[in-house]
């Protein structure tokens, strides 16, 4: 049995199994599982590992969106917020970048879900490998998650003519 497949059996989301979906193909980046699914690149969930202060922290954020570290690091009153390192998103998550789910990892860390993610019935995330994703409510994933609701999404800038 598998990391996910445990944590799955630890929330008691032994369901969810049947639902996840594999692809043959790599939907490591949130392009890549949009088309492989057919959803909006909205719908994806991505599990993103940064450091605030040299302390993992998870970032939930829709795929179509962009973390804004300032937000990050203010919403955490960190000194400074970076993208964590490949090692350190194994060593925290038991996985490799492109398969983090958003819950069932090695370590408790703080979890920070963006806003935007309500904006769907249903959001598309990694499901412990880069070949497979699940679906579910972003309510429920929010709350599996542990993840506290934030605004953390970089607002692009838009011009009105």
């Amino acid at each position: 049995m598998n990391r996910f497949d445990e944590a799955l059996r630890e929330l008691g989301l032994t369901d969810l199994h049947s639902r996840i979906r594999r692809f043959p193909d790599a939907t490591r980046t949130a392009a890549e599982a949009a088309a492989a699914i057919g959803c909006e690149l909205s719908q994806i969930c991505k599990s993103l590992i940064f450091a605030a202060d040299g302390v993992p922290v998870l970032v939930l954020m829709d795929g179509a969106s962009r973390v804004d570290v300032e937000l990050v690091r203010k919403e955490l009153g960190a000194e400074k917020v970076t993208r964590a390192k490949a090692d350190v998103v194994r060593e925290t998550t038991g996985y490799a970048i492109g398969g983090v789910p958003p819950f069932g990892h090695r370590t408790k860390t703080r979890v920070l879900a963006d806003r935007s993610l309500l904006d769907h019935d249903v959001v598309w995330a990694a499901a412990g490998n880069p070949h497979a994703v699940f679906p579910m409510a972003p309510k429920d994933l929010i709350a599996h998650a542990g993840a506290t609701l934030v605004d953390v999404r970089e607002q692009t800038q838009t011009q009105t003519s």
